[in-house]
């Protein structure tokens, strides 16, 4: 007689949002600053034009749009939430969190808020934090946002770096349910992190508080991140799967980090998946680091690719260097 699955605690996906600046910066525009033409910038990243943030719009605006739309999207009160976990590299100030201030923004008052600063793997880190605080009790209902304004920290005369990134917010609201044990139940399935420290210096702001004593700009080493964003992705997504015992073909999407298309046609081809169940969205976003994968899942929800019953993996590398995977049902 075969014995019926147990019940579990899972942190399932009620809803999301997001939220983009006005501006929408293109190539051309780009080809008038530094010396680079869009022909340029599409064959190496396949990037055509990102959202630059203007007067007034910050990584707290942003984030804190995105997080009311995920609300409502969700159809809960922001009173409900008691975890918000804001990933950013770009925090409105170095203190206090930028998740604090939009709990302040959203009228929330108790609970715990906090930022996560792992670069682009940062919603993965988040994603990750929080499924472990909602299975353990420790919260009910969680707001992660990731949300970011690159385009603070771009050196505009360096051709290598600024065109590649762009700003944005996405948030996802979780919500504590139990469910059967079975990789058929919603919520997140599985979550893997790593981090290598040793290539800190391939990705990296040359600035901080208890260095420079400055904000900095980013800098980058864009073949030695090629090489090992490549492997390292790849690496996770493997894990991931394995530990839920799925294959690359029963994932119905994948939503990574938008880096670089080559970067994301290296891993696809590297595990087989189809290029139609990538979700990419980085040729009219550019690189938002933490708010990408947010972002993109955002997109492919509204627009009716990514439904309710869907197994999605989530994959991000970011300076450290980091990684993760978060496999989920939706």
């Amino acid at each position: 007689m075969t014995r019926a699955p147990g019940l579990a605690v899972r942190s399932v996906i009620a809803g999301c949002g997001s939220a983009l600046p006005r501006r929408v910066m293109t190539n051309a525009e780009l080809s008038k600053i530094v010396d680079t033409s869009d022909e340029w910038i599409v064959e190496r990243s396949g990037i055509s034009a990102r959202h630059i943030a203007g007067e007034g719009e910050t990584t707290r605006s942003l984030g804190a749009e995105a997080a009311r739309r995920a609300l409502a999207h969700a159809g809960v009160a922001a009173d409900a939430i008691d975890l918000i976990i804001v990933a950013t590299s770009t925090p409105d100030q170095t203190f206090p969190a930028t998740a604090t201030l939009i709990q302040a923004d959203l009228g929330v008052t108790h609970g715990a808020a906090f930022d996560v600063q792992a670069v682009c793997s940062g919603f993965v880190y988040a994603l990750a934090i929080a499924d472990a605080m909602l299975k353990t009790g420790q919260a009910r209902c969680a707001l992660v946002i990731g949300s970011e304004t690159f385009s603070r920290i771009l050196d505009w005369t360096d051709r290598t770096t600024c065109v590649l990134f762009g700003d944005g917010a996405g948030a996802m609201v979780l919500t504590a349910e139990t469910h059967p044990d079975t990789s058929e139940s919603p919520g997140i399935l599985v979550t893997r992190l790593h981090a290598d420290g040793r290539h800190h210096d391939k990705l990296y702001v040359d600035g901080g508080p208890s260095t420079t004593k400055t904000v900095g700009h980013l800098r980058m080493e864009g073949r030695e991140v090629f090489k090992h964003a490549v492997v390292n992705i790849a690496s996770v997504m493997q894990e991931a799967m394995a530990a839920a015992q799925v294959s690359p073909g029963q994932v119905d999407w994948f939503v990574p980090h938008q880096a670089n298309r080559r970067i994301l046609e290296g891993t696809a081809r590297k595990l087989g998946i189809r290029e139609d169940r990538i979700v990419m969205t980085l040729d009219r976003h550019g690189n938002t680091s933490a708010a990408s994968i947010p972002l993109a899942f955002d997109l492919a929800v509204k627009d009716g690719r990514i439904a309710r019953g869907d197994l999605v993996l989530f994959e991000a590398m970011g300076g450290g260097f980091t990684w993760g995977a978060v496999l989920a049902r939706y």
